[in-house]
């Protein structure tokens, strides 16, 4: 009888080194998964916490580019009833004097809530040589008229008919509000509906600026 031929050495070291190769690749697929499912689940938090955010509590400060330099010139003409022949307001002409420009639209809700808080603290500020000068953006001419008449609205307002000077401001939707001191320089940019104690501490630090 052909004796059985027993494995040599040689191939034990073969087979044992195979293994461990093989143990070696299991282990790094399985510190792979696991990694990969920690970074999921990070991620996974952090867009949940971002949603759970609810959008008027995102809508305090805005960054802007203008901020810290002149605020883009324009001439628009007034909000009245005959747009034609309504007088234009020129921005580089009220220089020396704070400002506070808001964007808005009458189908706007947070427009409307903040409305009134703006017509109020117009008229108890007036005095002081501030300027309140609201830019009304996609808007028919008798939506816009009828929601000053609504909110009792007297500060300035004038219409952004194409939409050109909106994006000259980088406005990415309204209200947005910037503040610019007594030099024509962007302060401060507000995105969303303004509180009282924003659009005080606004004003004061225009006011403030010499």
């Amino acid at each position: 009888m052909q004796a059985e031929e027993q494995p040599s050495p040689g191939d034990k070291s073969g087979q044992q080194l195979t293994g461990e190769r093989k143990g070696r690749a299991q282990k790094r697929r399985i510190v792979l998964f696991v990694v990969a499912s920690l970074l999921s689940v990070g991620l996974l938090a952090l867009l949940g916490s971002q949603l759970l955010v609810p959008a008027q509590n995102q809508s305090d400060a805005g960054s802007s580019p203008l901020i810290g330099h002149p605020a883009p010139d324009f001439t628009l003409g007034t909000l009245g009833p005959h747009s034609g022949s309504a007088p234009t307001i020129h921005l580089a002409s009220l220089k020396g004097k704070p400002i506070m420009l808001n964007f808005w639209a009458s189908w706007c809700t947070p427009c409307q809530h903040e409305a009134p808080l703006l017509q109020a603290t117009w008229q108890r500020v007036q005095s002081q040589g501030i300027i309140f000068l609201g830019i009304d953006f996609q808007d028919a001419q008798s939506d816009g008229l009828n929601f000053l008449r609504t909110y009792g609205v007297t500060y300035l307002n004038v219409v952004d008919p194409d939409g050109s000077v909106t994006i000259n401001y980088g406005v990415s939707g309204v209200p947005e509000t910037f503040f610019l001191d007594r030099h024509g320089i962007v302060v401060q940019k507000v995105i969303g509906e303004l509180t009282a104690q924003t659009l005080q501490s606004n004003l004061q630090a225009i006011l403030r600026s010499t």
